[in-house]
């Protein structure tokens, strides 16, 4: 990737196209029908240990599949709020402020996938930290982070139906995707309630990048 945000084209290793074929998976979901080709181009693996974790906005086309291997985390999504707090710093624009309570908090097993689009892309920031006073010039900026507060383990409240859904105790917010959960640990959490360590994650983050280099580009 150029500084301009420019692909330099190349092959994508077979483990993703030969087996388990995982950009024909997620072409099939239909998620990046709009985008410039129609498919994943980008993959971008990350490590994270437990107790890291990342925020991120807006970027590429607007449609972002992230597949997590290892460990389990939990994704939240973010919104900012209607006030504004003084200036960013570095442009005349005043600093908008994130809501640190998710608008939705996403349990990602091992092995799961998640594709996040529309406004959840567009206009909310999404990670694996809990955040507190955030600002942001833009929505579509990297977010400033005034505090964040990053995560080793997941202590859920137990639950089992739609008046008394599981929630996660840090921040009493309900698991979204409760009722999609397969592992046998985390169903037990779910049922019993319980606390869920982190251990080493890696992400696969897939996107459609717009701009790729042409051969008379790399010529030169």
């Amino acid at each position: 990737m150029t500084g301009k945000n420019i692909l330099l084209p190349q092959s994508l290793p077979s483990f993703v196209e030969v087996y388990p074929n995982i950009i024909n998976r997620l072409q099939s979901t239909g998620a990046f029908r709009t985008s410039a080709h129609k498919s994943p181009n980008h993959i971008i693996v990350n490590e994270y240990l437990p107790g890291q974790g990342i925020m991120d906005g807006p970027a590429y086309h607007p449609v972002v599949a992230t597949i997590s291997l290892g460990s389990h985390t939990v994704f939240h999504y973010y919104k900012y709020t209607s006030g504004t707090e003084g200036s960013g710093g570095s442009s005349d624009s005043p600093a908008r402020v994130i809501d640190p309570v998710p608008v939705l908090s996403v349990f990602l097993e091992p092995r799961s996938a998640i594709i996040t689009t529309g406004s959840l892309y567009t206009s909310h920031l999404h990670g694996q930290v809990l955040m507190a006073g955030c600002l942001s010039l833009h929505p579509n900026h990297s977010p400033q982070l005034r505090s964040i507060r990053e995560v080793e383990g997941d202590t859920i409240i137990a639950g089992g139906n739609d008046s008394h859904p599981p929630k996660l105790a840090d921040l009493n917010v309900e698991i979204a995707n409760w009722r999609l959960l397969a592992g046998a640990q985390v169903k037990e959490a779910v049922i019993k309630g319980g606390t869920l360590q982190r251990g080493v994650r890696y992400s696969l983050t897939c996107r459609d990048v717009e701009k790729v280099a042409s051969r008379a580009f790399l010529r030169r």
